[in-house]
């Protein structure tokens, strides 16, 4: 089966799982705080670690495997994770400067791209 097959089938369980956490946490923990994001990106942030870590030093798993795992299940489950990993990649170089600037710089230039989209349309449709 072809790379991007595995990636995509492994997107489909994490995005069921991610839905899964958004039900459970509205019912369990309520809507007025994003629980079920601050929970994915935790999650999946701990779970990015520990494949990356056992994938590289105690498992022997195919470039297929991984990508299933990482990029499929995981970055259907939240890509939080995959951007967590980048950082610490970064800092695991220490590449410090460039670490600081992607970690701020994609957090405050996604945050201005949220709203510059919300803005947008907003002033579009009104």
């Amino acid at each position: 089966m072809p790379l991007v097959l595995w990636i995509a089938a492994g997107g489909a369980i994490g995005s069921a799982a991610r839905y899964g956490v958004n039900v459970w946490s509205a019912r369990a923990l309520g809507s007025e705080f994003p629980w079920h994001t601050f929970i994915v990106n935790v999650v999946g942030c701990f779970a990015m670690g520990v494949l990356v870590a056992l994938m590289a030093t105690r498992l022997n798993v195919s470039n297929e495997a991984r990508a299933f795992l990482t990029t499929g299940i995981l970055g259907g489950f939240t890509t939080f994770s995959a951007f967590s990993f980048d950082f610490a990649q970064l800092v695991e170089r220490k590449a410090f400067g460039p670490a600081l600037a992607y970690g701020a710089g994609s957090v405050a230039l996604s945050l201005i791209a949220v709203f510059a989209g919300l803005y947008l349309v907003r002033s579009l449709v009104s």
